[in-house]
């Protein structure tokens, strides 16, 4: 059984999900992957469903009844990841923006000298091809506003390609990581860093989906924006109890 294996969310992704997974198993390193769909209505899962006869040891699939968040679906992963006892479990998009092949970098990392590892767009300049300048701003802007604000020592705190030890997710409550989204990704950076694991950046190149629709929505936004000084007014709150 391999160590490693990367959490894939999808919702409608049947345009890139037999191509990411294809491309994951091809790799030099032994990753298992866990799709977790939301009931696409596009027939991922029907897909993921067919690609398991041909990759059965390699290959799980987790469907959920409704569309709830990319925060739960993760949380939903992590969970069944911990309950099979894997050291290093990852999450990365179906949609190639992430490429898979870093996938082999973030471990080596994990391995080396850091607990948590963050693929980062922005840790060396910014790394994004294919975004609209509007885009990069928001999504730059978004990590400065939540660096500023909760003191997190992390350039790309909105950065959804991360791996973790299977300790610190062991240690995390999961059950109270409370967003989703831009939110959910700053909220598990915040908390891991809050329990001094070793949180290290390298630096990737991201590049936007050629096939789908992105997720993003001015709700997602919105809960970046006000979720972030939640969490810091939450935790010094707590630390003055």
């Amino acid at each position: 059984m391999s160590s490693k294996i990367v959490i894939i969310p999808t919702y409608n992704e049947i345009e890139n999900i037999e191509d990411i997974i294809r491309v994951v198993i091809a790799l030099e390193e032994d990753f298992h992957i866990l799709v977790v769909d939301d009931s696409s209505p596009d027939g991922t899962n029907q897909k993921v469903k067919q690609l398991q006869a041909e990759f059965p040891e390699n290959l799980f699939l987790e469907i959920r009844k409704e569309k709830q968040g990319l925060g739960k679906a993760y949380i939903h992963g992590f969970k069944w990841c911990l309950q099979r006892n894997y050291d290093y479990i990852f999450q990365m998009d179906a949609d190639f923006s992430h490429n898979p092949h870093d996938l082999i970098r973030l471990h080596k990392t994990l391995i080396n000298d850091a607990d948590m590892v963050i693929g980062s767009r922005y840790s060396h300049g910014v790394n994004v091809v294919n975004w609209p300048m509007s885009r990069v701003l928001l999504s730059y802007g978004a990590s400065i506003y939540a660096r500023v604000i909760t003191g997190i020592p992390v350039y790309d705190t909105t950065a959804g390609f991360v791996g973790y030890k299977q300790k610190v997710l062991t240690t995390l409550n999961l059950d109270k990581i409370k967003f989703s989204g831009y939110g959910f990704q700053i909220e598990m950076k915040f908390k891991t860093w809050k329990e001094n694991f070793r949180v290290k950046e390298i630096p990737i190149v991201f590049t936007d989906r050629t096939k789908g629709k992105s997720k993003l929505s001015i709700g997602i936004i919105r809960e970046a924006i006000f979720g972030i000084i939640e969490l810091k007014f939450k935790y010094l709150f707590k630390r003055k109890k």
